[in-house]
């Protein structure tokens, strides 16, 4: 028999002529992903419109400087205090966060009976539905002791560090950023978790149970099969919690001083910033003028989400297999 006549023939695929419900579906589905892009464009250009009276006048030093003066001629409006104590908030937050939504999403897709898995997935949505001003109270009157007394063991026997220093012990340790970033951990926990159980198992069982066959114990078998084969995803997912705490803003409200005095490397003194929560403090009794300003902060934190966002999205692609092989 010839190579000709083993070889298949060639087939044209072609779609038929869509129906007119493919049409409207088409149709609807790419009006809605273009509406998500013009809204964005939309409050993009809404802030900056109003923010830029408020950029023209100050320049560079609203997000380098840390004075917050609206009833000063000329008026002073900086921002770095606020901007500085949101991205360590929500570093300390994802550090926190991190380890325990990897052992609760681990937990539930590779120990757990079904039964319990299905439970353990049951609150862990729940809690992530609970509104900010629940988990706020809650940080406020029931956690904020408890934390409280977590920093002042560690400024007892770590105080030598500069992360764990204060300058005055007799007033507390209330309405730190200490037990600000132990609340937005509370809350980013649930999104973590949910994106690296997703990911988790979605994971080829055969080469997790081929590597346990082989001898590799439970850890070895997490750290050289599961995590580098689900990094991208788990990555995706803290990078997602990331931006929700970078925005946080009503729990962070109850539970931190806010002071424009730039708190740089310092978890359990009494004072701190961020963004949206200065703008929630402010805005009531704002004037004219200082609203314009915190219309300008909320842009700054809106062009901060962004970037975030797009990181994520550049590392997530690096982070797939078949782009490591390019």
């Amino acid at each position: 028999m010839s190579q000709s006549q083993t070889k298949p023939q060639r087939r044209k695929l072609s779609a038929g002529p869509l129906s007119r419900g493919d049409k409207w579906f088409f149709r609807t589905t790419s009006a809605a992903a273009h509406f998500a892009f013009v809204l964005v464009a939309l409050v993009l250009g809404f802030l900056l419109f109003q923010a830029w009276p408020v950029l023209q006048s100050q320049g560079v030093n609203f997000v380098l400087g840390s004075t917050w003066d609206p009833d000063s001629d000329p008026m002073v409006l900086q921002l770095g205090p606020m901007l500085w104590g949101s991205l360590l908030i929500a570093v300390l937050g994802i550090l926190i966060a991190t380890p325990m939504a990897i052992s609760m999403a681990y937990l539930i897709v590779f120990m757990l009976p079904k039964r319990w898995a299905s439970v353990a997935t049951t609150l862990i949505d729940l809690l992530a539905a609970l509104p900010s001003v629940v988990l706020g109270l809650w940080g406020l009157l029931v956690f904020t002791p408890i934390a409280a007394g977590w920093a002042e063991i560690l400024n007892k026997y770590l105080g030598f560090i500069p992360l764990f220093q204060v300058t005055d012990p007799e007033n507390g340790f209330m309405r730190s950023p200490f037990i600000a970033g132990w609340i937005v951990a509370v809350m980013i926990v649930p999104i973590i978790t949910s994106v690296t159980r997703e990911i988790f198992s979605q994971l080829d069982r055969d080469l997790i149970n081929g590597a346990l066959a082989l001898g590799g114990s439970r850890l070895s078998t997490f750290r050289r099969v599961i995590m580098p084969t689900a990094s991208s995803g788990v990555v995706g997912g803290v990078l997602l919690g990331l931006g929700r705490a970078v925005g946080e803003t009503v729990a962070i409200f109850y539970v931190l001083n806010l002071s424009m005095e730039i708190n740089w490397m310092n978890l359990v003194e009494p004072h701190g910033g961020a963004v949206a929560s200065w703008i929630l403090a402010r805005f009531g009794e704002a004037s004219p003028l200082e609203k314009q300003g915190l219309m300008a902060a909320g842009l700054v934190l809106f062009i901060l989400t962004l970037i975030v966002n797009y990181i994520a999205n550049v590392i997530v692609n690096r982070a797939q297999p078949w782009r490591k092989n390019q």
